[in-house]
Formats: structure tokens, sequence, C-alpha cells
């Protein structure tokens, strides 16, 4: 999307730039101007007391495009090449990542189900394996994100993992109190049925490659 920026400040610069042209041609830069964000740089030329740069070179290291209305100047600022790539959604790096960090996770989910189904004893051991595997995953995934659509996506992949390990712990400490599970319990748990949701919603995401969250992981 296309967003045009009025430069008052800037007209009045070219303005007295055409009026003493012939004096900055001959004026030597003493500055460089450049703009955060975007590659190049243009001459800062001391002119009637301020500082000029020529408009076309601002509008070609902003990315942008001039247009001419009377007395008036447009300058249209296009998305910046960094832009561009975010808009084009997820990275594949960082896809391949996610998935690896949701398959440990779905991991340490399964080995949690069959524990709690069939009663098998679960320590503080048991689930530091899964954990381990599991967070050293996730902050893989962080470490791939590249793009604000990989960084959106990356919080949410925290977040499933954030809501594991409260699962498992939970089930950990009634385990650790004596405290007597049901082989169904994870069937009718609140933050279970969460944590596949998520799951199910970032898979989506990885399957289009879009950003898109529907606020399932919080």
């Amino acid at each position: 999307m296309r967003e045009k920026f009025f430069y008052t400040n800037l007209i009045s610069a070219v303005i007295a730039v055409f009026s003493v042209a012939s004096g900055i041609a001959q004026s030597q830069p003493t500055r460089i101007f450049t703009l955060d964000g975007h590659p190049g740089q243009t001459p800062v030329i001391q002119a009637g007391g301020k500082s000029c740069v020529e408009i076309e070179a601002l509008a070609n290291l902003a990315n942008g495009s001039l247009s001419f209305s009377g007395n008036q100047i447009m300058l249209t600022l296009h998305a910046s090449p960094a832009s561009q790539s975010d808009s084009q959604g997820l990275s594949k790096s960082f896809i391949n990542a996610g998935i690896e960090a949701m398959s440990e996770i779905r991991e340490w989910r399964s080995a949690l189900q069959s524990a709690v189904r069939y009663g098998f004893p679960t320590n503080d051991d048991w689930v530091t394996r899964y954990r381990d595997a599991a967070m050293t995953s996730v902050r893989l995934a962080s470490n791939a994100a590249s793009t604000d659509s990989d960084r959106n996506a990356a919080q949410l992949v925290s977040k499933e993992f954030d809501n594991m390990k409260q699962l498992s712990d939970k089930m950990t400490s009634a385990r650790k109190n004596m405290t007597y599970i049901a082989p169904d319990a994870l069937a009718n748990d609140p933050l279970d049925k969460k944590i596949v949701n998520c799951a199910h919603s970032l898979a989506a995401m990885a399957a289009s490659g879009q950003f898109h969250d529907d606020g399932s992981c919080h």
C-alpha cells in the first residue's frame, strides 16, 4: 500500500534551490544526507541559510517517485525492500525451524498423554528430556526469524511451549502429590485443548506461508 507524504519544509527548500540554482551548482557540499533504513546517500548543500538536498535524490533514497501539479510537488513512497520481504510472509528457514519446534512439542505432549492414559510414572528427569529438546528447538526457531511475520509467528511458537510446560508441570505436580489423575484427564483439560488448537493454527500458517493470528495460542 502506498502512502503519500507532503513535505512542506522540503518543498520550500526545493523552491530555494531553484531560485539560486547557479549559486548552488558551484557550492561545495560539506555534509552527507542518509535515510535510516535505506541504502545510499546524497550530498547536502547550504543555500539561503538552509540545508538542501536534490529532491530527485531524496525520492531515490526513499524508494519513492515524484509528481508535479501546479506549484505543488508530491513525493509518493513505495514499499522498501525490507517491507516487501515482510509482505511475502513467513521465510522458508523459519518455517522449517518452526516445524521442528512444533514436532518436539508434539512429541512431549504425546509422551504426557501416554503417561496419563496408562498411569506411567512421571518425574522431573522424565519431563526434563522432553522440555529441554523442545526449548532448544523453539529457541532455534526464534533465531531463524528474519521478517516481521516470522517474529510474530515465533512468539506464538513460544506461547505454545509455555502452555505445554504449564500442562506438563500440572500433571507432574499432581503425580508427586499422589493426586488421582483420570486416564482421560487431558481430553477434558482446557489447556490441552488450547495446545491442540494452537498447533492446528501454526500448521495452517506453515502450509500457507502467511502469518495469521486467530487467537488460538493466547
